[in-house]
């Protein structure tokens, strides 16, 4: 899809103030009527990240997008510096954008291990997980200079890279191949109070579903998925604010476990 200057601005404008590590007060201007305007956006923005793509964040549509558009699921770019490994116990610092949306998401992270082509071809479950080479726990790391990223609606989030600022790798999960997903147990508790305990079930469709919309979208985009790919599948227990000085810890059960803290993210980086 060609980009209108209107919207060009609007990629500018959405990557500079990320760039700048600068506060927005509201979406930059008219918001896209369309999914497929809005990933136009998203991808000239894509092209001017100084940054390469290590994976991809999927989500659920805000529930009053469902009826508006022709998907549930939406997908947005995990930039390379903004990927962090952490081991069962251990403590991982996360950038988030002061003065904007800041949130953590308990997640499962998939990681890809063989190339998927931009084919257009459909998959059935047992060839997704072929495709898949390893299972982690983790999280994502929902953040963007505008405070009202979310509230504006599905064309807003993915307009702006998904509302993502990073992912976190966690504890590897032995044999998640005949796992079953209500035994892949999640908790979430920020500052001490609990936000949330669910399992990989919470997850519409399962991890695999939200990779199989992935392949989907990025075919319909003729965007290669490499193998190392990392796709961190959807909140398990929801969307969790925080704050710079909250601390997050995410129990995966018998997997371990891990906390977040936060901090501003610097202009440039």
């Amino acid at each position: 899809m060609r980009l209108s200057e209107r919207d060009d601005a609007i990629s500018r404008r959405l990557v500079d103030a990320r760039l700048k590590a600068e506060p927005l007060d509201d979406f930059p201007d008219r918001l896209p009527t369309t999914l497929e305007q809005a990933y136009a956006i998203q991808s000239a923005s894509i092209d001017l990240w100084p940054d390469v793509i290590a994976g991809w964040k999927v989500a659920m549509l805000p529930v009053p997008d469902r009826s508006r558009f022709p998907a549930d699921r939406l997908a947005g770019p995990v930039f390379s510096s903004r990927v962090r490994a952490v081991e069962a116990g251990s403590t991982v610092v996360m950038p988030v954008y002061a003065g904007g949306f800041a949130a953590v998401e308990a997640e499962f992270v998939l990681e890809l291990g063989t190339p998927v082509l931009p084919t257009g071809d459909d998959y059935s479950d047992d060839e997704l997980i072929e495709l898949v080479s390893a299972w982690y726990c983790g999280a994502e790391i929902a953040s963007s200079p505008m405070a009202v990223v979310n509230e504006r609606g599905a064309t807003s989030i993915i307009s702006d890279f998904g509302n993502n600022a990073g992912v976190i790798v966690g504890p590897k999960i032995p044999d998640w191949q005949t796992r079953p997903l209500d035994e892949m147990p999640v908790k979430v508790i920020v500052d001490d109070e609990m936000l949330g305990e669910m399992t990989a079930a919470a997850v519409p469709g399962g991890p695999l579903q939200a990779l199989r919309f992935l392949i989907e979208l990025c075919a319909s985009r003729g965007f290669e998925l490499p193998a190392g790919m990392l796709v961190s599948s959807g909140a398990v227990t929801g969307v969790h604010d925080v704050q710079m000085d909250s601390i997050a810890r995410l129990e995966f059960g018998p997997f371990g476990g891990f906390e977040v803290v936060f901090e501003p993210i610097k202009p440039g980086t």
